[in-house]
C-alpha cells in the first residue's frame, strides 16, 4: 500500500478531503489537474461534486477519452458524482458517462440538499473480512441511488435496501462520502486494488 501514487481528480468537488484520507491510509496522493499526470499514477479517485459541471469541464478539457483509457488499465474509485460519471447508465436526467462500471445510477435520488443525511450502514460480511468489522458512517449529500448492478458487480453495502458501495473488477464506487468521516476502510479497500 505504501508509496502507491493515487490521483484525485481536482477539477471540481471535494478533492481535498479525498487527498487527506488517502494520505492517512498510507498512499501518496496527487491532485490531478492535467491529463499528463495520469501516466504516473497507480489509481485515481473521482470525487463528489456536481456531475453535470464536472462533465462539462471534462469535455472541455478533453478528459473523457483519457479517463476511459486510464480506467481500462488501472483502478478508479468514484464517490457520489464520481459514481455517476463511472456508471454505464445515468437517469434523472440521462447524461453522458465513462461507462466503466456496469451499473445504472439515478441522480439526486435521495432528494435535495436539505434531504442530505449522516447515518450508519452495515457493510457486507465480505467487506468486513477484507477490512475490519463494524458499521460504516455514511454521509449522503444529494446522493444518487444505484438502481441496477450488472452481473460482474458486487454489492459491499446497502442503505434502505439500495446498493451504496459496489465493486466491479478493479473499480469501486460509493454513493456516500467516506472521505468526510474518520473511517479509512473504504479508501483502504481501494488501495488494495492497486
Amino acid at each position: 500500500m505504501g508509496g502507491k501514487k493515487v490521483g484525485v481528480l481536482a477539477l471540481q468537488g471535494d478533492f481535498e478531503a479525498h487527498r487527506a484520507a488517502l494520505e492517512r491510509a498510507g498512499a501518496e496522493p496527487v491532485l490531478v489537474r492535467e491529463r499528463e499526470q495520469l501516466t504516473a499514477l497507480d489509481g485515481l479517485v473521482l470525487p463528489g461534486g456536481e456531475s453535470t459541471t464536472m462533465l462539462k469541464l471534462m469535455r472541455y478539457e478533453g478528459w473523457m477519452e483519457a479517463l476511459e483509457e486510464f480506467g481500462r488499465r488501472k483502478p478508479l474509485f468514484g464517490t457520489c458524482a464520481g459514481a455517476i460519471l463511472m456508471a454505464r447508465e445515468v437517469s434523472s436526467p440521462a447524461q453522458e458517462s465513462l461507462g466503466l462500471m456496469d451499473i445504472g445510477v439515478e441522480r439526486n435520488a435521495y432528494g435535495r440538499q436539505i434531504d442530505s443525511r449522516v447515518t450508519e450502514i452495515a457493510p457486507d460480511p465480505d467487506f468486513e473480512r477484507r477490512t475490519a468489522p463494524g458499521k460504516l458512517e455514511a454521509v449522503f449529500i444529494r446522493a444518487p441511488i444505484i438502481r441496477r448492478v450488472g452481473a460482474g458487480g458486487k454489492v459491499l453495502a446497502r442503505y434502505q435496501g439500495d446498493p451504496v458501495l459496489v465493486e466491479q473488477d478493479r473499480h469501486l464506487v460509493a454513493t456516500f462520502h467516506p472521505e468526510l468521516t474518520g473511517d479509512l476502510r473504504v479508501h483502504e479497500l481501494f488501495l488494495e486494488k492497486l
